[in-house]
């Protein structure tokens, strides 16, 4: 079994990057500051960047560099940082293409039901993180987690992004972290996605991130130990969700904040 799920089955750790790849220079940073932060508190670190985001609301939203050219950004920050490195995928085609770099593929929240899409991320032999669905709950996801395990493939993480209720909304539900630590793989506490406010903003989504920390320090004390939040140097003017995003030169604090509650 790959020695990175082993390490990430046992230590702390943060998935953290910006929400979509914008430029060479900004990724360059938030890898590089947050390794450094990763490093001095005792988390292990893994980069996240999608390289497309094809989940956008509006059509004319950003939606990143594209396949080739955002995976040879991420090979880049795998070896100068040495750092795992993480990305989406929204295609099954995808999946073999991004495995030759990549450590963790990851499935969309949308799209944690799409069979075929999680058997092609399970034959890649690749760590597979699957985003819970803001439809579906904690114990739900056996299933998608069942269609990983078909392929051999049992590198798998879950992660909780908040659940639907009302409109423009999202609410953590806490037992769903718990349910999904009943199938014995790393779960994960998506902070700044589940204060999203999803279409809140017209044809963009809003957000609350000032209560991401409360989010991280809540499901460090029911035991979750794996920790994703996106960040930027300026989430004012990221392309991506950045109402919902953490402020880099804040997210140190923001880590000790959430690390002062995991046992």
């Amino acid at each position: 079994m790959n020695n990175i799920y082993n390490v990430l089955s046992q230590k702390p750790f943060f998935i953290a990057g910006p929400c979509v790849i914008e430029s060479e220079d900004i990724c360059i940073n938030i890898a590089q500051t947050c390794k450094k932060i990763m490093e001095k508190l005792g988390f292990e670190y893994i980069f996240k960047a999608s390289f497309d985001k094809a989940n956008r609301t509006s059509i004319s939203s950003y939606r990143g560099v594209g396949i080739d050219e955002g995976l040879k950004l991420l090979q880049k920050i795998k070896h100068e940082f040495n750092v795992p490195v993480l990305t989406d995928i929204h295609e099954s085609y995808q999946a073999p293409f991004v495995s030759e770099v990549c450590d963790v593929l990851q499935i969309p929240a949308f799209l944690c039901r799409q069979t075929d899409l999680l058997v092609a991320a399970g034959k890649t032999g690749k760590i597979v993180n699957i985003k819970k669905a803001q439809f579906l709950s904690g114990a739900e996801m056996g299933y998608p987690l069942e269609k990983i395990v078909s392929t051999g493939n049992k590198q798998i993480m879950l992660t909780e992004r908040g659940n639907m209720f009302g409109y423009n909304n999202l609410v953590v539900d806490f037992r769903n972290l718990v349910d999904m630590q009943k199938f014995n793989v790393p779960v994960i506490m998506d902070v700044t996605h589940s204060t999203q406010k999803p279409g809140g903003l017209g044809g963009i989504s809003g957000g609350n991130p000032e209560y991401a920390v409360y989010l991280g320090m809540a499901a460090a004390s029911v035991g979750v130990k794996g920790f994703f939040a996106e960040v930027h140097p300026e989430p004012l003017k990221a392309l991506s969700d950045g109402a919902n995003m953490i402020k880099l030169n804040n997210f140190e604090e923001f880590v000790q904040n959430i690390k002062r509650h995991i046992f």
